[in-house]
């Protein structure tokens, strides 16, 4: 059984959903410290002038975990992400197939970060047809602190004897941790695909929601190609 785990992400990359779909668990660590001006409460979209952030505003202190954070509700974020959103791909082939459901999940009342990204992670991942069953951390019990501990606890109590980390875990795991509590480990190898985008040159490393809007039914397909 393969176990993969990310800090929930805010419209992720494609990369965060094919390690979702190349798992058979996936763990959402909502109990690791946040890190402001990443993609935890930011993700990228495409625009005729270039990628543009989506960020949502929060308030945090130094050291609080994700799902500690609280989101920044005196800005209007959800207006300003839905308007960019519709300014940008409502001439998509499949804009209207997707963009009612995901201007309705944003326009609701959220409190926490972490509820947001995990709902909006939930629904993506619905659209793409992944059903890879996803915990998140808070829920499934207390772990150590220790970032790589933690990861092979976590793995153990799901069942799983492989995890798939992502590919920059090459440079900081200690793997002989994993090899002493009988986890293998594997490292993903996500080639980004090119598929047809609006808005001139091809640009990769977008929210997933540019796959969708682009390319529809066709977008696990070409997320796996």
């Amino acid at each position: 059984m393969i176990i993969a785990a990310h800090q929930p992400q805010y419209l992720p990359w494609l990369g965060f959903f094919d390690k979702i779909d190349s798992s058979d668990a996936f763990v959402l660590l909502d109990t690791v410290q946040f890190k402001k001006n990443e993609w935890q409460h930011r993700n990228r979209i495409k625009t005729a002038g270039g990628w543009q952030w989506l960020s949502v505003p929060v308030r945090h202190r130094f050291g609080q975990i994700i799902s500690e954070i609280q989101i920044n509700n005196t800005q209007r974020w959800q207006h300003k992400h839905i308007q960019s959103i519709l300014q940008n791909y409502r001439r998509a082939p499949f804009f209207s197939e997707y963009q009612p459901v995901l201007e309705a999940l944003l326009l609701k009342k959220w409190e926490y970060l972490s509820e947001l990204n995990i709902v909006l992670i939930q629904l993506l991942c619905e659209r793409l047809g992944i059903s890879t069953p996803c915990y998140t951390a808070s829920q499934l019990g207390d772990f150590t602190s220790d970032p790589d501990l933690r990861l092979i606890e976590i793995t153990l109590s799901l069942g799983g004897q492989t995890y798939l980390a992502g590919a920059g875990g090459r440079e900081y795991m200690r793997l002989n941790l994993f090899q002493e509590a009988g986890i293998e480990v594997v490292f993903q190898d996500y080639r980004h695909p090119a598929y047809h985008q609006l808005h001139g040159d091809f640009m990769s490393h977008l929210s997933v929601i540019d796959l969708l809007f682009n390319c529809g039914p066709e977008s696990r397909r070409i997320l796996k190609g």
